[in-house]
């Protein structure tokens, strides 16, 4: 840390004990009551005992699949864009270069499971991302800035190529959807274990937090995110679903979102595109997993909130660079001459990721992997499942969670 960065953070530290002063209260009261009360307690203790069963059981789980377990990206020339609102990606400078902190490592992953040895891949990923705190200062629990989750990726091993893609789309939507329900099988089949392990490890702690977590039977309860949104409205539906299905765990399928996530068809033989307007839940091969919190006594359920976002990804190069394009992530398409991208100014960090996707086989073919994938928020899992009298914010499953509603500025 250079000096003025240092004096900087301290200056920003005089002025908030400053305006604690002038409310009649003291920076020990502030942390007594914010960090080191939590700390001590008996909550979070017994949340850290479930955290570190679930973690544990979902990296048990998947080296048994046959899984790699591959190292942690916390900075690359790309991140994932998201589709909502965050304020910015936060850069670093290093050897003369720029380098974003990952909103996820979705980019990685895909590069992760080029090689065709690999069935897929694993890690417990690094993500950052700047929310924007409630424009009326609500209190909304769930949202957390600086969070890790089990980021998961596997192929599919289909190698469907632009012509079959286009020319035979019958034979092409049978395929993803059998990928699709194997991928909800996979996934449904990775929390049934875990929770199985929290019940049998960790019965002390769900008591002590007046918890219980139902072994949840697959399949899941699935609904179609048209049909909710239709009902319900085009918020917050997941919590309406939730008050009204008798399950912990449940899909929402087919959700407009990232420029990764499969939306097909999508381009047509004619050299057209399907219009946005189209689009429907069934031609977006995406899903949520959501949960809910069971009171232990009571049995009543808490909010349901999203904890596991995932995919079939696109995987052929001409879709991913339309999808780019039409997302606003790059406002042109690379041009390639003699092994380089003439235009790779243009591109940001993205040419050598677009590079990757346009790399070919002896054969001709395109190397770039056809997988599903998804991410399980730990601490948003946490959360969510112990969402009570006792847990009533993500900050209370965290020792040093970063709340954009919590805090106007982070201890530690």
């Amino acid at each position: 840390m250079n000096n003025e960065s240092f004096q900087s953070i301290g200056l920003s530290l005089y002025n908030f004990q400053s305006a604690l002063n002038q409310n009649g209260e003291s920076l020990q009261s502030y942390l007594n009551e914010n960090y080191f009360q939590k700390w001590m307690g008996d909550s979070l203790y017994h949340v850290l005992a479930l955290r570190t069963t679930l973690v544990n059981s979902m990296h048990n789980f998947l080296t048994n699949y046959g899984l790699f377990n591959i190292e942690r990206v916390s900075m690359s020339p790309i991140t994932d864009p998201l589709a909502h609102d965050v304020e910015h990606s936060p850069s670093i400078s290093y050897k003369g270069h720029s380098y974003k902190t990952t909103h996820s490592m979705i980019y990685s992953k895909f590069l992760a499971c080029m090689n065709p040895k690999i069935k897929g891949i694993f890690v417990d990923s690094p993500n950052i991302r700047l929310e924007i705190e409630s424009p009326v200062g609500k209190q909304r629990g769930k949202y957390i800035i600086d969070f890790s989750q089990m980021d998961i990726e596997m192929r599919r091993n289909r190698n469907i190529q632009i012509d079959e893609y286009k020319k035979d789309t019958g034979k092409v939507t049978k395929i993803l959807k059998e990928d699709f329900e194997e991928a909800l099988l996979f996934f449904e089949k990775l929390l049934i274990h875990a929770v199985t392990e929290l019940n049998n490890k960790n019965e002390s702690d769900l008591k002590a937090l007046d918890i219980a977590i139902d072994v949840p039977k697959s399949p899941f309860p699935r609904f179609r995110k048209d049909d909710v949104s239709n009902k319900y409205g085009i918020k917050d539906y997941e919590k309406k679903v939730g008050e009204n299905v008798e399950s912990q765990f449940f899909w929402i399928t087919g959700l407009m979102r990232e420029n990764y996530d499969l939306i097909y068809p999508y381009l047509l033989d004619d050299g057209g595109k399907i219009p946005i307007s189209k689009f429907t839940s069934d031609m977006i091969y995406n899903y949520d997993i959501c949960a809910k919190s069971m009171s232990r006594k009571s049995k009543k359920y808490g909010m349901a909130c999203e904890i596991l976002s995932g995919a079939i990804r696109e995987w052929l190069y001409e879709p991913i660079i339309e999808r780019l394009i039409d997302n606003k992530v790059l406002l042109s398409r690379p041009k390639y001459s003699n092994g380089n991208i003439e235009n790779i100014d243009e591109m940001g960090g993205y040419g050598p990721f677009l590079m990757a996707v346009n790399s070919k086989d002896k054969e001709g073919k395109f190397t770039f992997p056809d997988t599903f994938g998804g991410g399980i928020g730990i601490e948003r899992t946490l959360y969510t499942l112990c969402l009570n009298e006792k847990i009533k914010k993500i900050d209370d499953v965290t020792l040093f969670g970063k709340n954009p509603d919590s805090h106007p500025i982070y201890m530690f």
